[in-house]
């Protein structure tokens, strides 16, 4: 079957051989083989401690539906886990980048960057549905993202679900196609073999011609099935070619060896790129990535198993699924804090902001080369296109590491620093993986999350404005600074920001307000539940004194 599955950094488009050859490549690397090294999803090899790092683009990040399902400042990991898987499954992957670092000499790296473009596989499986975030879309064909070799050419994948399904289809010779298009090629396909084959003699071949992507899988099992005296033989140029032959060349025939339409081998190709990821998975090398959450999410979902409602189990199968995890995100925050650099998130930002503060005569810093049939990348930046990004995202690891390397000794780095030596200056980070607008920082995949830290909680109580609710109150604050806003009762709002300065200034502003006068929030004086308590217990306190007064009166006698 001949896609398209690779993209070189310089737009230059892959045949299947040459794909084959960079995914062998890659493989080689992400086993730790030689002295590749990969990010991407792809690979750092490096000696024996190899990690991989992955960046990937969506056709959507946060579904809308239901309402109030955007994250939110309240959130907790296990509250947000629910609206972010529910988005997953909403949105498919659309391409993936692999950049393969090569250390030729002492700590020069060479970097060959690579672009997948994937499609759900619509192999005799149900068909697989998926959203279009408006917004998304947009963002994508802005930064020049190529949708017609995402839909075309895209290299199929699924999870492990789907391949029990197809599995089962294949054992029990049950073929369902259910893409409308292909149903038409296959119906003139078989209107063509059946007029041809009534007059044709034994031996005799035809040729099918225009048949793309699974429509030569589709129609050779179709045809082998409804015809016990015909072979098929795949060709180059989208073309099936069509045998008479009689039944007893026909058992010899599926019987060789040497037949590629095997069902194992149909389930290796409608595997797809699936078969590259458990790769990664049996080497148990640490993954890499930047702000990964969202990513990490599409793997387990895509090529793995579909998401668990459990937190606690996604957890535990990314966990064994990738032992050790990076996520740039979390170590950039941190060097942000210990270092007067300018605080930025996006990721070509943090790589300029890191290039520009290390030292260029320190001779032990990495020295980060592109390959030259990566050129373009050298030339101009390609923001948001996954092999470019992969690029960045493994340039931000190995600065990153080697300047809180550079401030963990007192003497001079020495002039060839192994990526264990990063690796070690780098295990307070392991497995934390950032957490966007939450109760916490970030996400511990090997153990208990840390607790929920914030700024102090805020409360709004509205004086002589009736019928506020949470979004003429946000509207409300938004010129001043950004908070989530959460109903408490009838006139009072909780007010939650992650900045201690925005909290500094709405107390300043807004502490006497005449009609929202803002406090921190005290839960034993403002809580509903709390109150009611204090004023159930008062009440029982007043009947419990009045009875023992009753009581205790001195009784009358006559």
């Amino acid at each position: 079957m001949a896609v398209v599955c690779t993209r070189t950094g310089n737009g230059e488009t892959l045949g299947l051989k040459q794909a084959a050859e960079v995914g062998k490549r890659a493989l080689c690397a992400v086993l730790g083989s030689a002295r590749w090294v990969g990010v991407g999803v792809g690979v750092f090899v490096m000696g024996r401690r190899t990690p991989q790092a992955l960046d990937m683009e969506f056709t959507g990040l946060h579904s809308t539906f239901p309402q109030n399902n955007e994250p939110s400042l309240f959130d907790s990991p296990a509250e947000r886990y629910p609206k972010a898987r529910q988005s997953v499954q909403c949105f498919t992957v659309t391409q993936l980048g692999l950049a393969i670092f090569l250390n030729e000499n002492s700590n020069k790296y060479v970097v060959h960057s690579y672009n997948f473009f994937l499609f759900p596989s619509t192999l005799g499986v149900s068909d697989v549905e998926f959203t279009l975030s408006a917004s998304s879309v947009q963002f994508l064909s802005h930064y020049g993202f190529d949708y017609n070799k995402f839909l075309k050419d895209g290299i199929p994948y699924m999870n492990e679900v789907q391949q029990k399904i197809l599995s089962q289809h294949l054992l029990a010779g049950s073929w369902k196609v259910s893409s409308a298009l292909d149903r038409d090629v296959l119906k003139k396909a078989i209107d063509e073999v059946t007029c041809w084959i009534a007059a044709a003699e034994e031996g005799e071949t035809m040729i099918l011609q225009d048949l793309s992507g699974y429509q030569m899988f589709d129609v050779q099992l179709v045809l082998r099935q409804a015809l016990q005296n015909v072979w098929t033989q795949p060709l180059e140029d989208k073309k099936v070619m069509v045998k008479k032959v009689s039944p007893q060349h026909r058992q010899l025939l599926e019987n060789s060896p040497y037949d590629y339409f095997q069902k194992e081998l149909i389930l290796l190709s409608a595997r797809g790129f699936t078969n590259l990821f458990q790769t990664l998975v049996k080497a148990k090398k640490p993954l890499v990535g930047h702000n990964m959450l969202m990513d990490l999410m599409h793997l387990h979902d895509k090529f793995y198993k579909p998401l668990p409602e459990s937190y606690e189990e996604f957890k535990r199968n990314i966990h064994n699924l990738f032992p050790v995890l990076i996520d740039t995100k979390t170590v950039t925050k941190s060097i942000w804090k210990k270092r007067s650099f300018p605080r930025v998130s996006n990721l070509l930002e943090v790589y300029a902001v890191l290039c520009s503060n290390l030292n260029p005569e320190d001779a032990a810093c990495p020295v980060i080369a592109l390959a030259s049939d990566c050129s373009r990348y050298a030339e101009k930046s390609s923001p948001h296109e996954a092999g470019y990004d992969a690029f960045l995202c493994g340039s931000v690891l190995l600065k990153s590491a080697h300047l809180l390397l550079c401030r963990s000794t007192d003497d001079a780095v020495e002039a060839d620093p192994s990526f264990s030596q990063y690796l070690t200056v780098l295990a307070e980070y392991l497995n934390k993986v950032n957490f966007i607008r939450g109760g916490v920082s970030s996400i511990n995949f090997s153990g208990e999350d840390a607790p929920c830290q914030h700024p102090p909680v805020l409360i709004v109580h509205v004086r002589g404005w009736p019928g506020m609710n949470e979004r003429q109150i946000y509207q409300e604050f938004k010129a001043l600074c950004r908070f989530d806003v959460r109903q408490l009762s009838k006139n009072q709002f909780i007010l939650l920001s992650n900045k201690f300065k925005h909290v500094r200034l709405v107390l300043r502003d807004y502490k006497h307000h005449p009609h929202l006068p803002v406090c921190v929030y005290r839960h034993w004086r403002h809580s509903p539940r709390v109150n009611c308590l204090l004023q159930v217990s008062g009440i029982v306190a007043l009947w419990s004194l009045l009875a023992f007064v009753l009581g205790g009166a001195p009784c009358c006698s006559f």
